[in-house]
């Protein structure tokens, strides 16, 4: 297709469709009606446009040109509450639920690399004595370990906590579309977790190693696994976009992906606070590690219970579908 005699064909069209969006007196019905019209038939153009590989500037003129005519179209916006309350309750359950096999393996992958790599210590101590001495061994059995919790005031440690786990689970999920960069930090975290491990139950500290790691770490995980997926689903879908084309396939998993990173931020927040406030207390360990398997079976049911019918209702976790840009079948 040739994209500058498109442009210069459809100008007139887009250039009345602005002049309706930005009318600020009260349309009669046939221009009421003209403007509908010209909503949908811009919204083809787009199509046709992204398709094409037009350059970023007129998509970007034409996408904002169809948001503002969405707007006239649909008149008055939603309260914000019905949008967040239907993020949490449909869109964020619904891209947690699809995206399952994705998250679900990478964990099961995760702790599989950790318990290998925790074996490994324990059956062979001798493989640290190349990067660490037993001097420092044992200031991270006996102090180091169990101090990083409680060396800071709470609500400086939630914040930092928060924020280093945002920036992790942003990471994974801004690389996932470059796949291998996604793997190195996963691999990299499975193993300081399992190096960890191996050190702390080696040394007969395994009470001390799971009553510290697992009131937060379970949903703490659980979120990077998350996050990594939708990277990595983002990149798949530039690879294998199936019977859509390529950047169909991007924009509409993209969507999904970025929407994804408030609802992380959230579960972030909830680990932060308990690895604040809980993992350090002076509670039971066993009232401790209770309250992270509940947390982690909390987000489970959460994603099956909500996210599953959402899913069953044709939810992705894409915006809303007035919210999308229009398609047509093209042939180019």
């Amino acid at each position: 297709m040739d994209v500058e005699a498109f442009v210069s064909v459809h100008q007139p069209q887009w250039d009345r469709l602005a002049a309706l969006t930005r009318r600020q007196r009260r349309l009669t019905g046939a221009e009421a009606d003209e403007l509908v019209s010209l909503y949908q038939r811009v919204g083809t153009h787009l199509s046709a446009l992204r398709a094409s590989g037009a350059d970023p500037v007129t998509i970007g003129r034409l996408s904002g040109l169809i948001g503002d005519a969405r707007g006239a179209v649909t008149g008055a916006q939603a309260p914000v509450w019905r949008d967040i309350s239907r993020y949490f309750l449909v869109s964020f359950p619904a891209a947690l639920y699809t995206s399952r096999r994705w998250w679900l393996t990478i964990g099961l992958l995760f702790y599989l690399v950790a318990a290998w790599m925790a074996w490994r210590i324990i059956a062979h101590p001798e493989v640290l004595d190349s990067v660490t001495t037993p001097a420092q061994i044992q200031q991270l059995v006996d102090e180091d370990f169990a101090n990083y919790y409680s060396e800071n005031p709470a609500q400086d440690f939630a914040l930092r906590v928060w924020i280093n786990n945002a920036t992790v689970s942003a990471a994974v999920l801004a690389i996932g579309v470059l796949l291998v960069p996604t793997m190195f930090v996963l691999w990299s975290n499975a193993m300081n977790l399992g190096i960890n491990a191996g050190v702390m139950i080696g040394h007969d500290r395994a009470d001390v190693f799971f009553g510290l790691i697992t009131p937060h770490g379970l949903l703490e995980l659980t979120a990077v696994f998350v996050a990594a997926a939708a990277g990595l689903r983002l990149g798949w879908s530039w690879i294998a976009p199936g019977p859509r084309t390529r950047m169909h396939a991007l924009a509409q998993t993209g969507r999904a992906t970025v929407g994804m990173a408030i609802g992380l931020a959230v579960i972030l927040l909830i680990t932060g606070l308990i690895e604040a406030f809980v993992t350090p207390s002076h509670l039971p360990t066993a009232v401790r590690v209770g309250i992270g398997v509940l947390v982690e079976i909390g987000f489970f049911v959460y994603v099956w219970t909500l996210g599953r019918r959402a899913a069953r209702s044709g939810e992705y976790g894409d915006v809303e579908l007035s919210e999308r840009e229009a398609s047509a079948p093209l042939s180019v």
